[in-house]
C-alpha cells in the first residue's frame, strides 16, 4: 500500500489517511449516524450511539491503551542490564562496533519559549535514552529524522536533534540522517550511511510501540543492503502509569494518546509504512 501512495505521488495524504480512520474520528460519525437513524429506528440509533460512546471511553483509557499495546504490538521487553553489559564488554574490549540509532518522532517547527525549532516531546524522549544509552555502553550515535509527510518547512528533525544533543546533554551525535519522512525511510537511509562503517550490531531506539514495525523496517533495509549486523532492540517508554487501578479506566489524555499511537501503528504495519 505505501508503494502505491508514493507512485501516485501522494504520500502526503498519509496523515491524512491516518487522522480519518483512528480514533476519534469514525466514534463520532457512529454517533452522528445513529443520532440520524433514530429518526426511523429508535433502537438501533440508541445502540449505535452507546457503541460509540462506549468506545469514545475505552480509547481514552490507559488500561486500554496498555492491553492494546501487549496483545495487538506485542514489542519486545527493554534492555536488560546483562545485555547492556555485554554490549558495554564488547565496546571496550574492541571486538564488538556498535551503533545506536534513535528514530525521529517529531518536531515543533517554532518553539516560542526556545526561538526556535524544537523536538516533539516523543522526539527529546528517545533521543534522551539514546544518549544516554550510547554513553553507557560506549557507542556512537546517530539521529534519524527529517521533515515528515505535510510537515511544515523548516529545519530537519535530525539538525535540531544534533544541536540539543551538543548543547544540552553535551553529547554529540556522530551521525545526523536528515532525509527521512517515515519509518521506512529512517531504516532505508540510515542503513545506506552506517554500511561501511564497520557496524556489528545496530541498537534501535524508539517508544516500544514502534518497536515492531521499527524493526521490521530495518531487518528488511539490511536485507536490501547486503548488510551482515545484528539488529538489537531498544525499546522505551514502556512504564505504566502510576495510579489506582480504577484511575487506569477513566478517560485521560495519556490514555487517548497511547491507544491511538497503538492503533496508528497497527494502521502503518498494515500500509507497509
Amino acid at each position: 500500500m505505501n508503494e502505491i501512495f508514493l507512485s501516485l505521488g501522494i504520500e502526503s495524504w498519509k496523515p491524512v489517511l491516518s487522522a480519518l480512520l483512528l480514533p476519534p474520528v469514525p466514534l463520532l460519525l457512529l454517533t452522528l449516524f445513529g443520532a440520524r437513524l433514530m429518526f426511523w429506528r429508535r433502537g438501533l440509533g440508541w445502540l449505535l450511539i452507546v457503541l460509540a460512546v462506549l468506545g469514545l471511553w475505552l480509547a481514552s483509557c490507559s488500561a486500554a491503551g496498555e492491553w492494546l499495546q501487549k496483545s495487538v504490538l506485542s514489542p519486545p521487553p527493554a534492555l536488560s542490564a546483562d545485555r547492556i553489559a555485554d554490549m558495554r564488554k564488547a565496546m571496550a574490549s574492541g571486538k564488538g562496533s556498535i551503533a545506536v540509532v534513535v528514530l525521529g518522532g517529531g518536531r515543533e517547527a517554532s518553539s516560542p519559549e526556545y526561538g526556535v525549532a524544537s523536538l516533539s516531546p516523543l522526539a527529546l524522549e528517545r533521543l534522551r535514552y539514546g544518549i544516554w544509552l550510547g554513553r553507557d555502553i560506549g557507542a556512537p550515535v546517530m539521529y534519524s529524522g527529517g521533515l515528515a509527510h505535510a510537515a511544515e518547512p523548516g529545519a530537519a528533525e535530525a539538525e535540531i536533534a544534533a544541536e540539543i544533543a551538543t548543547r544540552e546533554f553535551m553529547r554529540p551525535l556522530r551521525w545526523a540522517e536528515p532525509r527521512a519522512r517515515d519509518t521506512r525511510e529512517n531504516a532505508q537511509f540510515s542503513t545506506a550511511m552506517l554500511k561501511e562503517q564497520g557496524i556489528q550490531q545496530v541498537v534501535v531506539v524508539t517508544h516500544g510501540w514502534h518497536m515492531p514495525r521499527a524493526l521490521r523496517a530495518f531487518k528488511e533495509a539490511a536485507q536490501r543492503n547486503d548488510a551482515k549486523w545484528e539488529i538489537v532492540a531498544a525499546p522505551m517508554g514502556l512504564a505504566r502509569r502510576v495510579e489506582r487501578p480504577a484511575l487506569r479506566w477513566m478517560p485521560s489524555g495519556e490514555g487517548f494518546m497511547l491507544v491511538r499511537s497503538v492503533l496508528r501503528e497497527k494502521l502503518g504495519w498494515w500500509l507497509g509504512s
